[in-house]
């Protein structure tokens, strides 16, 4: 079975939707009504309490057929067995009660009464849901909802069958047991009085009881209209009614009142439509028994003796002799029954008489149409009351025995009533009972009045109605009954029909003296006689006749009334003449309620007639009492008393207790002033109109008696309409601020200035900021409290207007809080802001708040929630008072109960700015940010008793915002009307994720199991198609909002799961699982995500659509289409005009804090067009633009203009929809890029196949940005999230390959690992080049595209490095295949593939990529041109056919960029300041890094094209290598400018030292001997340029560069080998200085203090000068000394000597030694890695010095994979450590060779050249003896371990060892 609360959200959103019907819900209802067959029939009926189910209970376990057993404590059992017998329930029933209610709320730890409050408000909210899911599908039959006819007829075929079944006559027992004092009923005295609601309110029982009742009132009313009642139904609801009535003399409630009204009209719709059917042949159920109709005769004639009992039965009188008198015409025609026709002529009759006798008219009146009561039932009852009334009044005014009765009446009223004026003698014997009382005549027609007036469309050819006019009309002899005909006009004028046919019924002839003319002869004829008074001297004024007056009252209404709703065409003609209304305003003698119709009738012409404004102040000026000019008032010092407002309202009305004419006067001025557009004088001229209201009107009003309280709320009403509109009317200025100075003297003086120098919105501001007069009196209205409102707005008759006054106020209060910070600091300390004000008083505080409360009216809950939100931002106590106060819950409830009232409305509200909800949400959303505690965290109720941080959130056991916006984003409601409240929830829980006070708490809960729904969303909002844009825009927006948020929420769950929490991980673990459509797995700590489509060896990426498609892929479909046009682009019909100038003056400042400014920015901060001031600025500018007084020169300019407003009103609607739905779009994009770039970030570790989904997202972001579709802000985003997966893919590729699910791992692993597959990388590169050459583009989106273009290439790079030798390749492969073919060669060969394709799609396309990246290059910022020169720079590294250099160039681009480079020395004059900018020099260096990449990549040509440019030129007349100071690195912590620049220019001069080192090959490769010497001495005159930096790089401590420094040395030393031994002169001392270097390296005792890792520049520093010296030796033939003993003192240069080159050697050969064993050590060490333990593996890393790479969580297959990389890159660095020793010891042991030739060739040039024979024994006896071990040892080098071929090398080592031993022989 459904449950009731199932059972009412189905037929709910089947039924009250805003959509229609689908067939899924229509079969879900149809079954849902039809399993609740047995509930609806016994309808609230529950079993009773039992004897053995009480002991069953008591035994504290329940075995229960649905459920295991349940436990239970003493608690429990007796908390079950009260509710069993407070509540007349079962006691197993009890207990399923009290498990419900520990579902629904968490029952652990509440006490006992709270706990059985609980349970019983849940079980009063199960009856409810069922009795209002009854009357829903009741109300669907009966009132036409707009829902599916053949679904109705279903409908109604299953409710006719319940009430067949019984339903409405258990209705009827419920409606009187239910008023029982017992258990069963409203409880009995020893029940517990109170319940906790669904909401968590404290409500009474007997007031839920009573609602219930009510309820099943109205459903005893609809389902007579569904089928008629019997004679049993009808006798059974006539008794009840009979005894509730006389329950309400007592003194009942109105809910009393209205239950009783429904049973009044069960019984009066069902005589009436029974009688009908019975005349239109249909069956009837009552009227065909005539037994029935005397017994029931005799019943309803019975009297009784309570009064208000028999006037209820006196309507059930009237409806039965209605019946009667219908059924009668039936039985009458028919002569077999004539008896039964004339017993029931006897009935009517009798009926008839005692209807008139006790006038049931005036009854029905004042105790059913009149009252508070009926006026607040449910709309749809009263509209069927109404409708009912008609019938039944219908019916009996066309009867014709009634109408001999009502003309009965009226000759009966006539001759009692034949004095015309007989109330201007009531005072003498004409005063009689009969006089006094209602008679029945009179009561009839304001019955019939007062019928129509709600209903005015049921008055719609309505011919008895107007019959019945007509005979009213006739012959009046008084005036009682002249006013009750009017006034009965006056309703028949309410439909535009009514008011033309009562219009000319008056102006015609047929009424003798009734008419047009009487009402304004009669007002002639006053006036004139007023005016021959006061002409006449000594005449005493003339009494005005209440008769008169009050039929001119009448009159005046009915003329109100004609007006209103008159054809707008015809109305015109009317009256053109308003004049009259105005002359006898001020005369003293007229009555103030004569006046006030007067001035009322004014104000509907103001109000339907504009253009008559400026007239009627004129007649106001001429005609009514002083006050309207602005005279001082107030005065005491007056010589006499004038007759003015004033006099009128203290001295006349004031006396009298009544205020018609001052509250007219009120209201006429306040229309006046509503519709001026001229607000330029402040309000000046209104400041007296606003002295008499303030001073004389509002400030008193709370003394002042009033015999009628709606005069009084009226008075109010008026008052506040007129500070509302100064408020909102006038702004404040400049010039009103500048008066005020920093003394009070101004303030007070100005206190006493004249009226003509003060602003009435000054003074406003002034009373309200000191908590004066207007302040104290508006709160005095605002403090009454919300409880005691709400009361009297559902109990009295002045309910609405009071309601009005509390709106009033409350808007005035946020008016003055919009103003009052503009002028506090100004007017301080006098005046001070108004929340200070308040805060004097925390109760006024709590009372503006709590009307949030008030359901009854939206426009005063919004106005509270403005005032919280206004309050919580400015007071930072607020929640402490709060709870210090006591309000603190129940505000809580509360604005949880408007939240969920507002979900459950079936209505969309239009401005988002009126929407409860959405208030609600932005009030919440507002003060998450404000100090802690905030309003947020008391709403969402967070603990405020500890820090907020630390709070356990538990939606389920407290009733809050929090447990309504969960539940509300777990069902998503009526997503068509709560799309915003949906948008609002999602941003709130976001905001609250982020915000570090609520971030624990929020995520700690959104974790859980039961909030996981989040996740259900990506496919029920997520991937759900996107409304259209021509169905409704605004929902299509929401709904990417929604999107957006959600995707942010589910990113910021994935950013800060944690590992150490089972739910955090377990949420990610769905969320990766639902995104990429695969399942997460745990082990070891670690996430591991396997899919259908694993990655796979050959798998061609490019095929996507062989690969299911992720919900992550679809989220971005979604969002892919063109985004509407969103231009500032007028419309045509403007554009081709004289007003687009204008138009585009307006439009033109976009500031929206200048005041009147037409933009204002939207809650989502979209900045938008105000429609409202963009329509009163193009009124004014249009109106301005005319030079006629009158504006516009004629009508067709006027209609040309209103059409323009027109059209631009409706492009600038159009134009706030598409900027924000372009928003909506960019924002849900910024939201899937979130998503998508944590998950990559921080989660795709633990996706088996991240490669494809990396692959899959970098694909659609690429081919999505490439769309013609996307905008320039979404290819920005979308390039964003592409950088990103390619980063992940190239660290994916480069780093450790997690989803290897084996421990062991193998060279293979890491060279082997497949990257993209070729198509795949062909797709990406042609989509990439696509997007970059996209149309609409910037500059700053091109940098992230070149950055993505660059990571591209970089992932398509070799996995092995380029230094890596082969033969050490080879080795690692070998030694894991035994397939010879499984080679470098292979891997090679497919890398080439790669580079070859690229090259070509690059190459199809090159033009347009070139042309945007040169120009970037060249024109762009310095950030542009730097990327694009790397760009420029990775586009030659993939060129195989010299193609792009061939275009650069032809295009010129080398050679600008070499004259970029030389103009930097145009830019100062100092070199230490020559880069303004990190960034210039960034620049500077992508160029060099350019210029030497062509070098580079194409050798001996790129060289040469670079030298015929003059490249060493241009770079020599650089300025940033002129170095001044230490070329040491700089202390960037200091953060000085001088310290960057130096770094700055460190980082160029190396730039400069690679290009010229480079452009030295051409020494080596040049065919010709002059153009080698040409490159020689260009290089040499660079060098000489530059001789400072030469000399100070030679002159470092090598032992204490940096590696920046210690290539700026090698670089300079390597230049200085390869063109300095060309140059004859050595004036400039580098041959000294590269001979001092050698002093130094060549020494092996200072190895110590190199710094450790740099060996193998140091190698490389060695090799360079020793091919320096081999190059002097060989070349230029010097010869070196054996040692220094053998120098000759007087020689120029300090040479190296033999013994240094010794000592070098036998360094090499230790290096050579050391180097060949760690790389065999190491080799060995890779091959056996998966059989070292994990402690010889921490080792190993530990080594490497790689520790960061590791967290104590890595398995030992990562930690073997990581050791094995480091060992691979420290054995490639071994091996080419190794090739240089060889190379340089080659170079040292040909020097020794040619040495010792020499000295074996001719000892005796030897001995003249090096000393003589004698001393040069010994020294050669000291170098041989050196040299024989060194060489032994490096002829017993084993090639094994070095790695290279050695006979060579063995070959020469042997000869000079040899030699030497010769030679020592």
């Amino acid at each position: 079975m459904v449950s009731p609360k199932e059972l009412a959200a189905i037929v709910q959103s089947s039924l009250l939707g805003a959509s229609g019907t689908t067939p899924t819900q229509r079969i879900e209802l149809t079954h849902a009504i039809r399993n609740s067959f047995s509930s609806f029939q016994n309808l609230l009926s529950f079993p009773p309490p039992k004897a053995s189910d009480r002991a069953q209970v008591q035994s504290k376990e329940i075995r229960l057929p649905d459920s295991l057993p349940i436990s239970l404590d003493d608690q429990d059992v007796a908390i079950s067995l009260k509710l069993s017998d407070e509540l007349h329930l079962n006691e197993i029933d009890s207990v399923r009660l009290l498990v419900s209610a520990n579902q629904e709320w968490g029952l652990m730890g509440r006490d006992p009464l709270e706990i059985q409050r609980l349970a019983t408000g849940l079980w009063y909210t199960g009856r409810r849901d069922l009795t209002s899911t009854l009357y829903t599908l009741l109300r669907a039959v009966v009132m036409d909802q707009g829902v599916e006819p053949d679904l109705i007829a279903d409908i109604q075929g299953l409710l006719e069958d319940l009430i067949k079944a019984g339903l409405r006559q258990r209705l009827i027992t419920l409606i009187k047991e239910l008023n029982r004092e017992e258990p069963s009923g409203l409880g009995g005295p020893l029940c517990e009085q109170y319940l906790i609601d669904s909401r968590g309110a404290l409500v009474e029982r007997r007031a839920v009881v009573h609602r219930e009742r009510l309820i099943l009132g109205h459903c005893l009313v609809l389902s007579i209209l569904v089928d008629r009642p019997g004679p049993k139904d009808v006798k059974d609801i006539y008794n009840v009614l009979k005894d509730n009535a006389a329950q309400l003399a007592q003194g009942s409630d109105t809910i009393n009142y209205q239950i009783n009204f429904s049973l009044l009209f069960s019984l009066i719709i069902t005589f009436i439509s029974d009688a009908i059917s019975a005349l239109s042949d249909k069956s009837s159920m009552i009227s065909q028994d005539a037994s029935f109709r005397t017994e029931f005769q005799n019943i309803v004639m019975a009297s009784g003796s309570d009064l208000t009992a028999d006037g209820f039965i006196g309507g059930i009188r009237l409806a039965w002799a209605v019946h009667l008198m219908l059924i009668y015409d039936g039985i009458s025609g028919m002569d077999t029954i004539s008896a039964a026709s004339t017993t029931d002529m006897g009935h009517i009759c009798s009926c008839l008489e005692s209807i008139f006798s006790k006038n049931v008219f005036q009854f029905l009146l004042d105790n059913v149409l009149q009252t508070a009561a009926y006026q607040n039932d449910e709309e749809d009852m009263i509209y069927i009351y109404n409708a009912y009334l008609h019938k039944l009044t219908s019916c009996f005014l066309s009867h014709p025995i009634a109408r001999d009765k009502v003309k009965e009446s009226k000759d009966m009223a006539m001759s009692v009533l034949n004095s015309y004026r007989i109330s201007d003698s009531l005072d003498g014997s004409m005063q009689t009972e009969e006089a006094d009382r209602p008679l029945p005549f009179i009561s009839l027609m304001e019955f019939v009045s007062n019928i129509y007036q709600k209903e005015p469309e049921l008055l719609y050819g309505n011919d008895v109605l107007w019959t019945f006019v007509n005979f009213a009309g006739e012959d009046h002899t008084n005036f009682k009954t002249l006013v009750a005909f009017l006034e009965m006009l006056r309703t028949l004028a309410s439909t535009q029909e009514g008011a033309s046919k009562v219009y000319e019924l008056l102006r015609g002839s047929a009424f003798r003296s009734i008419g047009w003319a009487t009402l304004f002869d009669c007002i002639r004829i006053y006036n004139d006689k007023f005016k021959q008074s006061l002409q006449t001297a000594g005449t005493v004024m003339p009494d005005f006749l209440e008769g008169d007056a009050k039929a001119l009252v009448a009159y005046l209404n009915v003329l109100q009334k004609v007006v209103e709703n008159g054809n707008p065409t015809e109305r015109k003609n009317w009256f053109p003449d308003i004049e009259p209304f105005f002359r006898l305003l001020g005369y003293e003698n007229v009555p103030p309620y004569l006046k006030g119709a007067l001035r009322k009738t004014i104000a509907t012409f103001v109000h339907v007639f504009p253009e008559m404004r400026d007239s009627v102040w004129v007649f106001l000026e001429q005609y009514d009492l002083p006050v309207v000019v602005g005279s001082p008032v107030g005065k005491t010092d007056q010589p006499s008393q004038v007759y003015d407002m004033q006099f009128e309202l203290n001295e006349i009305e004031a006396r009298r207790e009544q205020y018609p004419s001052t509250i007219s006067f009120l209201n006429l001025i306040n229309a006046l002033i509503a519709g001026e557009k001229d607000v330029t004088d402040r309000g000046r001229r209104f400041i007296g109109i606003f002295k008499f209201v303030y001073d004389h009107v509002f400030a008193p009003f709370p003394q002042r008696a009033y015999s009628d309280p709606c005069e009084k709320w009226q008075l109010v009403v008026a008052c506040l309409q007129h500070f509302h509109m100064i408020l909102s009317m006038y702004d404040i200025q400049e010039e009103d601020l500048d008066g005020f100075t920093e003394h009070s003297q101004f303030l007070v003086s100005a206190e006493k200035s004249s009226l003509r120098t003060q602003l009435p919105v000054i003074e406003l501001l002034k009373d309200f900021m000191s908590g004066k007069t207007l302040y104290r009196n508006l709160m005095s209205v605002l403090q009454v409290g919300v409880n005691s409102i709400m009361g009297e707005r559902m109990s009295k008759t002045y309910g609405k207007i009071l309601e009005k006054a509390v709106q009033l106020s409350l808007e005035i209060l946020l008016l003055v809080f919009e103003k009052d910070l503009l002028v506090s600091d100004v007017w301080r300390p006098l005046y001070q802001p108004l929340d200070i004000i308040l805060s004097q008083d925390h109760n006024q505080i709590v009372a503006l708040l709590e009307y949030v409360r008030y359901d009854s009216l939206p426009q005063i809950q919004r106005s509270s929630i403005k005032l919280m939100n206004i309050l919580s931002s400015r007071l930072v106590g607020l929640v402490p008072m709060l709870i210090k106060m006591n309000a603190a819950n129940s505000l809580i409830e509360d604005y949880a109960s408007c939240l969920e009232l507002r979900l459950e409305e079936g209505e969309v509200v239009e401005n988002s700015c009126d929407d409860l909800g959405v208030l609600i949400m932005q009030l919440l959303v507002d003060s998450i940010n404000r100090p802690a505690p905030s309003i947020t965290h008391l709403l969402l109720k967070f603990d405020l008793d500890a820090p907020v941080e630390g709070t356990v959130l538990q939606p389920k056991f407290h009733y809050s915002c929090l447990k309504v916006i969960l539940e509300m984003l777990e069902k998503l409601p009526n997503p068509d009307i709560n799309f915003l409240l949906f948008e609002c929830g999602f941003q709130l829980l976001c905001e609250l994720s982020l915000d570090p006070l609520t971030s624990g708490p929020i995520m700690d809960l959104l974790s859980s199991k039961k909030y996981q729904f989040f996740l259900r969303h990506l496919d029920t909002i997520g991937v759900a198609s996107l409304p259209k844009r021509s169905g409704s825009q605004a929902l299509r927006i929401s709904s990417l909002h929604q999107r957006a948020w959600l995707l942010k929420l589910l990113a910021i769950a994935l950013h800060n799961g944690s590992g150490s929490s089972s739910d955090h991980l377990e949420a990610c673990q769905s969320i990766l699982s639902q995104l990429f459509g695969g399942e997460v797995t745990e082990a070891e700590n670690e996430l591991y995500f396997s899919s259908t489509n694993p990655l796979q060896d050959g798998l061609d990426y490019a095929r996507t659509s062989s690969i299911n498609k992720s919900k992550v892929l679809a989220l971005l479909e979604i969002l892919q289409f063109r985004s509407p046009d969103a231009s500032m682009q007028l419309p045509q019909i403007v554009s081709g005009r004289k007003y687009d100038t204008l138009v585009e003056e307006i439009l033109g400042n976009r500031d929206t804090s200048v005041s009147g400014s037409i933009y204002y920015y939207s809650e989502r901060g979209d900045r938008l067009i105000d429609l409202s001031s963009f329509s009163n600025k193009l009124y004014q500018k249009l109106h301005s633009g005319f030079s006629l007084v009158d504006g516009f020169p004629n009508v067709a300019e006027f209609n040309e203009v209103k059409e323009t407003i027109q059209q631009l009103l409706k492009w600038g609607w159009k134009y706030n929809r598409n900027l924000e739905e372009q928003a909506a779009q960019l924002h849900m994009l910024a939201g899937w890029s979130q998503i998508v770039e944590v998950s990559a970030c921080r989660r795709i570790s633990s996706l088996d196949n991240r490669s494809e989904i990396l692959y899959r997202l970098l694909d659609a972001s690429l081919s999505a940005s490439a769309s013609p579709d996307c905008s320039l802000k979404m290819a920005f985003v979308l390039t964003q999230v592409a950088l990103t997966c390619i980063a992940k893919l190239r660290d994916d590729r480069f780093l450790f390959h997690g989803a290897l699910n084996s421990d062991t791992v193998t060279c293979l692993d890491v060279m082997m690992v497949k990257h993209l597959s070729t198509g795949a990388c062909h797709s990406l590169l042609l989509k990439l080049v696509m997007a970059i050459l996209r149309h609409e583009s910037s500059e700053s989106l091109r940098r992230r595209q070149y950055a993505l273009l660059l990571s591209y290439f970089q992932y398509c790079q070799h996995m092995i490095a380029v230094e890596v030798p082969t033969p050490v390749v080879q080795f690692l492969l070998l030694s894991d295949q035994d397939d010879e073919d499984l080679d470098i060669q292979k891997i090679d060969k497919e890398q080439a593939d790669l580079a070859r394709a690229n090259f070509a799609i690059i190459k199809k396309e090159a033009q347009g990529i070139l042309d945007l990246v040169i120009k970037d290059a060249c024109q762009g910022s310095e950030f542009g041109k730097t990327i694009s020169l790397y760009v420029l720079e990775a586009l030659v590294c993939i060129d195989h056919e010299r193609y792009f250099l061939s275009q650069l160039q032809s295009r010129g681009f080398i050679r600008s960029c070499l004259g970029s480079i030389s103009n930097i020395s145009h830019q100062a004059q100092d070199g230490r300041h020559l880069l303004e900018s990190q960034q210039r020099a960034c620049t500077l260096e992508a160029e060099f890094a350019l210029l030497l990449r062509i070098s580079h990549k194409y050798g001996k040509s790129g060289g040469q094209v670079l030298f015929s440019m003059g490249a060493l030129e241009h770079i020599a007349s650089c300025r940033a290598t002129i170095f001044k100071g230490n070329m040491r690195r700089v202390n960037m912590k200091l953060q000085t400018d001088t310290g960057c620049d130096v770094q700055k220019q460190r980082t160029i001069i190396t730039a400069v030292l690679r290009l010229v080192f480079s452009l030295t090959s051409l020494v080596e490769t040049s065919e010709f001997f002059e153009g080698r010497n040409k490159i020689v001495h260009e290089v040499i005159e660079f060098i000489k340029g530059h001789q400072l930096l030469f000399d100070q790089l030679l002159r470092e401590d090598v032992t204490q560069a940096d590696d920046l420094l210690m290539e700026q040395i090698i670089l300079a030393v390597g230049i200085l080998s390869k063109v300095w031994p060309f140059e004859e002169n050595d004036e400039y001392g580098f041959v000294q200085g590269l001979f001092d270097l050698m002093s130094k390296l060549f020494i092996s005792s200072r190895e110590g203090q190199v710094v450790q890792g740099s060996e193998l520049k140091l190698s490389q520093l060695r090799f360079s000068l020793t091919s320096f010296l081999y190059f002097l030796v060989t070349k230029n033939s010097l010869r070196l000394q054996i040692s220094n003993d053998s120098y000759d003192n007087s020689a120029k240069l300090r040479q190296p000597t033999l013994m240094l080159l010794a000592s070098l050697l036998s360094h090499v050969t230790d290096s050579l030694e050391g180097a060949a064993e760690k790389k065999s050590l190491l080799l060995h060490k890779i091959r056996d890695i998966n059989e070292l333990s994990r402690q010889d593996v921490d080792a190993i890393i530990k080594m490497c010095d790689c520790q960061e790479y590791v967290t104590a969580s890595d398995n030992i297959h990562k930690r073997r994979y990581i050791a094995m990389v480091e060992m691979c890159k420290i054995v490639g660095s071994r091996d080419q450590l190794i090739t240089l020793l060889l190379q340089l010891t080659e170079h040292v042991l040909n020097i020794i060779l040619i040495h010792l030739q020499d000295r074996v060739g001719s000892s005796n040039e030897w001995a003249s050249s090096y000393g003589s024979k004698s001393h040069q024994q010994p020294e050669d006896t000291d170098l041989c003896g050196k040299l024989s071990p060194i060489i032994e040892r490096l002829a017993l080098l084993n090639e094994g371990k070095v790695g290279h071929n050695l006979k060579v090398f063995k070959r020469l080592a042997t000869t000079v060892k040899e030699i030497a031993v010769q030679k020592c022989s």
